[in-house]
């Protein structure tokens, strides 16, 4: 079974590694890596790792009329790796399939829903904690998540989908595959991260799971969104990867920052995976180009603190800011309910 993960990143050379050792251990077979625009050497890093065989890399460089991200999944919709894949994943370099299922690997995962064709993994949020600086694996610092039942905002709710590569959509998406064909789509049965069926809406549309329900029975999308705080002013400073001209700010900030519970079950993987990624830094040329974008992001944060108010203003704000507080059940269904024209 081929189980594809594409990714597009820009300036993230300093996470890669830590990203596809997981993701292999987790079983995803092949990896294709979009990248555009680096000033940290990833794109380098990218290559090396191509020529080690870990991935494939291909340039999308600027300009992108529709965003980096859109222009990347278009690039890679003719892909040998896209068209070879039985399952395949759109996923981001902050987000981590986490299979709570079996031996925590996709054989696993799949094989608990046979029925399936889509499987909507749902985000679970993982807050900053208060961490100012980090080094080292992003899952092994951030232990602190949303609790399973977050009911608001909508956004904790967003999915990504490990689909059947079967030609019932025509096109790649960020959150979901797209353009449905219309003589397949309505027999496509989609699921969520524990096995419920979930409504035929979803053979067509939905980007989110409905609030209340907990989907992580059998797997969960570790989303760290925000990271360390002076990570948080360097992805500012990057930009969004599907939006040319967006950038974050505060309110991104606290929309994910939830740190009301410890989870720590990705951590069944953290030896192997420190061990696959210790024996690719063994490689002297991977070594150097990892160790010179972790020191990139340095210099960078430092750059920003010095050129612009702005940013330092930023920087004051996230310590300012405390962990977001899970609103009682009560108050968001009332918000829900306004959105629906009433608050019942």
């Amino acid at each position: 079974m081929k189980t594809l993960a594409i990714l597009t990143v820009r300036n993230e050379g300093a996470f890669l590694l830590e990203w596809l050792a997981h993701h292999r251990l987790t079983g995803f077979t092949d990896f294709l890596v979009l990248s555009n625009d680096c000033t940290d050497g990833s794109d380098a890093l990218l290559d090396r790792l191509a020529a080690m065989g870990v991935l494939a890399h291909v340039a999308n460089p600027a300009p992108h009329a529709k965003g980096p991200q859109w222009s990347a999944l278009a690039l890679a919709e003719a892909h040998p790796l896209r068209q070879a894949a039985d399952w395949v994943a759109v996923i981001d370099i902050d987000e981590f399939v986490n299979v709570r299922v079996g031996d925590g690997t996709l054989s696993d995962l799949i094989g608990a829903v046979p029925e399936a064709d889509c499987l909507a993994m749902t985000w679970r949020l993982f807050g900053n904690a208060g961490v100012v600086v980090h080094e080292g694996p992003v899952t092994e610092a951030f232990t602190h998540a949303a609790p399973e039942n977050l009911p608001w905002p909508w956004r904790a709710h967003l999915i990504k989908t490990l689909f059947r590569n079967d030609g019932a959509y025509g096109k790649l998406g960020v959150h979901r595959p797209r353009a449905p064909v219309a003589v397949r789509v309505d027999q496509v049965r989609w699921v969520d991260g524990s096995g419920r069926a979930l409504p035929r809406a979803f053979q067509k549309a939905r980007l989110f799971t409905p609030p209340g329900a907990a989907p992580y029975g059998l797997v969960q999308l570790n989303h760290y969104a925000l990271g360390s705080m002076q990570n948080y002013v360097l992805k500012c400073d990057r930009g969004r990867a599907n939006r040319e001209s967006s950038t974050f700010d505060l309110s991104y900030w606290i929309d994910r920052n939830f740190s009301e519970v410890e989870e720590r079950s990705i951590l069944r993987h953290a030896p192997a995976r420190a061990a696959m990624v210790a024996d690719w830094l063994a490689d002297p040329v991977l070594g150097e180009l990892h160790h010179q974008a972790c020191l990139w992001r340095k210099n960078r944060f430092a750059d920003l603190m010095r050129q612009d108010e702005s940013w330092r203003s930023l920087y004051g704000r996230l310590m300012l800011t405390g962990p977001s507080r899970v609103l009682p059940q009560k108050t968001a269904h009332q918000i829900w309910a306004m959105g629906a024209g009433g608050e019942d």
